[in-house]
């Protein structure tokens, strides 16, 4: 694990600068406390941070080929290596080191860009190819680890975090509207936008490879999830395979030649991940959780239960109201606006972990596999309404009983608390959009000014959902629902949120369940072994049978967030009040300062829960904060 850093000049016409190479570097050191390198040669310059996890003495960045015409800086694991290591060794390639770095080299001197098809692992990487002057860049399949790029005049900069192309201080600093829309109805800006109309993300599954002198090319895709394979089997089949599948999955992932432990919330897949974990150790895993205080919040109980099974060294720690402090800190750590209010106790889970491991495992992506958000459940059920009613009845029908809304009382319980009249009058992406927005149109609508609403030209960020839901090779309902959160939220949200977190702790973490072979195999799964009766992850709980606790599986889910709603009734209550009259949020005339107040007041009054959204509120205004301290700095 590691960051790295770049710069290309595509023309060939300039030395690169050493200083701003170090600069780059150097902002990214806490993803790489144990080491640092860098390749200089004519128009290119690659910079490394190193977090040694394997081969700690061999494992050095920039890393070359035999010849030395080939370098390459990485950030990720490989985890299939030593099987690659083995084909290339018999195709004549020399290896120097064990480490998974070394296989990238040869696989592109083997295969060229088709080499990133051959990887299992989570990374990004920048290889420099100085016989074909051509500098290639990869990212996993599901995203996991990040690459942000931005062009200067013919000069690509690139690093693994906004902050490394950012030291760059000719970098312009507009902000792009149509990022400020996405991450207020998504509360993260997906990719490929950065919250900089200069800065690009590099997607998931994506590669560029750019030969000096020829235009800039666009990215690429090189790898998507397959809907073509349809799994024939039975339940009881389906639930064996998955056990074996994961079990190799987790076992690939603890490789490590540093401490290794687990995060254990007490839900359904990080249970799973320990249990796998304590079946192929020797010795207690060393496990991880964070609490609330607040039974409603609060899932410390069941981890202990789960950690008590199987013998862990288990350490927990809570959360509490005093410790929004680090909101402002949450601000250096993502760089650009990010309202997922769980950062927070992440990235106290991630520093607990670091005291006693370098890697942890977590149970991330075991929703968006195997089918075990409630919206998917409530969101099937609304599908079937759609389906039997035509659109020509059902628009203006749903509409008018949506403008009713919540008068309709005698409405079924699923409807009333979940899915509205209004998304039953829209089409099935639009509907989805408004079920995962965290502000609605309409609150968007009040929030932004006039002078901004003018600025985004009637772009809607639904579009970068539909975008998705349209490629979606498959009319299943379920499946469309999960490759589109797969794209979005998972990339974009989650993925982010644990990246960034454990990255500031210099902790690695890894993803059983988000192995690409594991994915590619879940969706070919029929929609009902994932979403039976309302309950998902139908197959996944079955396979964890014989190794989780019934209850632990089968109980209500419950999200990993704080008690915000409270809080910000109670002892955030000043912060949040400072927060509707902040000069950097009204100076900046994105907001109408009128519903800032009446967002805040509502809430404090509990006339309405408005705490996710002010929580984004809060996140921009902390990284305006934030942006407004590096420019005086």
């Amino acid at each position: 694990m590691c960051g790295l850093v770049g710069i290309f000049d595509t023309r060939g016409q300039r030395t690169v600068d050493r200083d701003l190479l170090g600069r780059m570097s150097g902002a990214l050191r806490h993803r790489g406390p144990d080491g640092s390198g860098e390749h200089v040669g004519p128009g290119i310059g690659l910079g490394h941070r190193r977090l040694a996890i394997i081969d700690i003495a061999g494992g050095h960045q920039p890393l070359f080929n035999e010849d030395g015409t080939v370098a390459v800086v990485f950030n990720g694991e490989i985890y299939n290596f030593p099987e690659l290591v083995a084909e290339l060794t018999v195709a004549g390639h020399v290896f120097r080191t064990h480490s998974d770095t070394e296989v990238i080299v040869h696989a592109w001197e083997e295969w060229g860009a088709e080499s990133v098809t051959r990887f299992r692992g989570m990374f990004a990487f920048a290889l420099w190819d100085e016989t074909r002057q051509t500098l290639f860049l990869a990212r996993d399949p599901l995203g996991k680890k990040p690459l942000y790029y931005t062009l200067l005049d013919g000069l690509l900069l690139f690093g693994s975090e906004l902050k490394a192309v950012m030291a760059c201080p000719e970098v312009p600093r507009a902000l792009d509207p149509c990022a400020i829309e996405e991450y207020f109805a998504y509360g993260y800006v997906p990719d490929p936008r950065s919250i900089y109309n200069a800065v690009c993300k590099l997607p998931p599954a994506h590669r560029l490879m750019w030969r000096r002198g020829e235009a800039a090319p666009l990215p690429e895709p090189y790898w998507d999830l397959p809907f073509d394979r349809p799994w024939r089997g039975s339940l009881e089949q389906a639930q064996e395979e998955l056990r074996d599948r994961l079990r190799e999955a987790t076992r690939l992932r603890m490789v490590a030649d540093v401490p290794l432990g687990a995060f254990l919330s007490g839900g359904v897949d990080s249970s799973a991940v320990v249990a796998l974990m304590a079946g192929l150790s020797d010795a207690p895993v060393k496990t991880f959780s964070i609490g609330f205080g607040d039974p409603e919040h609060d899932e410390t109980a069941y981890a202990r239960r789960l950690a008590e099974r199987y013998h862990t060294d288990h350490h927990s720690r809570d959360v509490n109201p005093g410790d929004v402090q680090l909101l402002d800190h949450l601000a250096g750590v993502y760089d650009e606006p990010f309202g997922d209010s769980s950062a927070m106790p992440t990235l106290q889970v991630c520093a607990l972990a670091r005291e006693r491991v370098t890697v942890a495992l977590t149970g991330d992506g075991g929703d968006e596999m195997f089918g075990g958000y409630r919206r998917y459940a409530l969101n099937s059920k609304a599908e079937a309404v759609r389906r039997l009613i035509p659109r020509t009845i059902r628009a203006p029908l749903f509409g008018a009983l949506g403008r009713l809304y919540p008068k309709a009382d005698q409405a079924p319980q699923w409807l009333r608390a979940k899915t509205t009249f209004q998304e039953l009058a829209l089409d099935s992406c639009g509907a989805y959009f408004q079920a995962v927005s965290v502000m609605s149109d309409a609150l968007r609508a009040r929030l932004f000014s006039p002078a901004f609403k003018r600025d985004l030209q009637g772009y809607n960020a639904v579009a970068v959902l539909r975008g998705h839901w349209n490629r979606a090779a498959t009319d299943d309902i379920l499946l469309k629902t999960q490759y589109a959160d797969l794209k979005t939220w998972l990339a974009g949200g989650v993925l982010v949120k644990v990246d960034r977190a454990s990255m500031a702790k210099s902790l690695e973490v890894r993803a059983p369940l988000l192995d690409h072979s594991l994915a590619e195999w879940s969706a070919g799964l029929p929609a009902d072994l994932k979403l039976k009766g309302g309950n998902g992850k139908r197959v996944l709980k079955r396979a964890m049978e014989p190794l989780v606790d019934h209850d632990l599986l089968y109980r209500p889910k419950r999200g990993f967030s704080m008690p915000l709603r409270r809080w910000f009734r109670e002892a955030l209550r000043p912060r949040l009040e400072a927060m509707a009259s902040s000069p950097r949020l009204l100076d900046s005339g994105l907001f109408n300062p009128d519903t800032l107040c009446e967002l805040v007041r509502q809430h404090v009054s509990g006339r309405n829960d408005h705490a996710a959204a002010l929580w984004l509120l809060l996140m921009f205004d902390a990284f305006l904060t934030h942006e407004s301290e590096r420019d005086g700095a």
